[in-house]
């Protein structure tokens, strides 16, 4: 695109944003609005949609100026990452390594908000059932809505690396779009850098809630569910196996039935669960060797700091669009589909297969878990 193009489009933006958001009112509705109208509120999420899409592919809101949410986030592998790689390299020189594999955001509309106790039944009637912690984004679920998450990179030293708000306030200013940024949150956002930066992360949010981006249900099993198409007889016997509770039994957490209301699976029933996958030494930070990720439990993730029942667990990624990945489990160990499955079924009756070897030959069984959580283990 060129300059000029983008520059008619910015300018196309800002008018959108000034009309449609400023809808039977005078002023924009600014970055903490009262009550709207229906309209007003659809004509805001459009707005606010603009905005994100624009930012998500902007690398001038890093610290390195070379960093944009897509980096990581690639669209053509359904939002998550391109490469093999277990962590990307971040921060200010793009030299930090992260210390936990990318998760896609597609199909993350659905996630439920997290919580310790999750009570849920086949027929959602039945509240007497404890599942545990479940929901939240991320793989700690420490983030319960997209403009939560999107706050996690921008200030994140191994991500995009900015030092504060105000600096992700600045870069703003200075955007392409700055003008449809004002348009929609008020001429003087960029004086409140935290009002700006909490502009921002709806912003991105807002965009990450965009159906036809994040969750557009186009796959062939969704044309199945519908009637439209026709699974072959292969793939028939795999979705057996897949939901046979007495063999793969793998529907127990990546439900691939339609829920109550119709809508489609989700792969995922958002709980977070311990499987001890196997330590990565391709992660910068397990070459020390006292240095463990133990998800709910922290380091990343700090209100649950010393909850010994949730060290080790990681919340459950769905598996649509699963066949784009080059890398898989939150430390992004195993890099088949075909050795993910193969781990799920033999990690206890073959951990050599799996695990690294002691030095008497025994096997350093569930290597990447220290022995005091292994109570915790699914």
């Amino acid at each position: 695109m060129s300059p000029r193009t983008m520059r008619r489009k910015n300018h196309a933006i800002a008018l959108l944003a000034a009309s449609i958001v400023g809808a039977n009112t005078a002023e924009p509705l600014g970055v903490h609005p009262g009550p709207m109208t229906r309209a007003q509120a659809y004509a805001r999420a459009d707005a606010l949609t603009a905005l994100g899409r624009q930012m998500f592919f902007d690398p001038s809101l890093s610290a390195s100026g070379k960093q944009a949410c897509s980096s990581c986030h690639d669209p053509n592998h359904a939002f998550g990452p391109a490469s093999a790689s277990p962590v990307e390299m971040g921060g200010a020189k793009l030299d930090q390594p992260g210390v936990r594999a990318v998760p896609s955001l597609r199909y993350l509309q659905a996630a439920p908000a997290f919580s310790e106790h999750f009570y849920d039944s086949e027929d959602e009637g039945d509240e007497s059932v404890d599942n545990g912690p479940t929901g939240g984004l991320t793989w700690d679920g420490r983030a319960d809505h997209g403009k939560d998450q999107a706050r996690i990179p921008l200030l994140s030293p191994f991500e995009m690396g900015n030092k504060d708000k105000a600096q992700v306030a600045a870069s703003l200013g200075k955007a392409p779009y700055a003008d449809a940024f004002k348009a929609a949150f008020g001429a003087d956002v960029f004086d409140h850098p935290q009002d700006a930066f909490d502009a921002a992360v709806e912003a991105l949010g807002t965009f990450e809630q965009s159906s036809a981006d994040f969750y557009p249900y186009s796959s062939r099993y969704d044309a199945f569910l519908a009637g439209k198409a026709q699974l072959s007889a292969q793939e028939l016997r795999g979705r057996m196996l897949f939901e046979d509770e007495a063999k793969g039994n793998c529907a127990s957490c990546h439900l691939s039935e339609p829920a109550n209301d119709g809508e489609p699976p989700q792969f995922t029933d958002y709980g977070l669960i311990a499987i001890a996958v196997p330590r990565n030494p391709a992660i910068p930070a397990n070459s020390d060797p006292d240095n463990f990720d133990l998800g709910l439990c922290g380091p990343l993730r700090t209100d649950f700091k010393g909850r010994a029942e949730y060290c080790g667990l990681f919340e459950t990624p769905t598996l649509r669009n699963v066949a784009l990945r080059k890398s898989f489990f939150h430390n992004g160990y195993l890099h088949t589909l075909r050795d993910a499955v193969a781990f799920y079924s033999s990690r206890d009756s073959d951990p050599a297969r799996w695990y690294p070897k002691n030095a008497d030959g025994t096997v350093d069984k569930f290597d990447d878990l220290p022995r005091a959580y292994w109570p915790n283990l699914s």
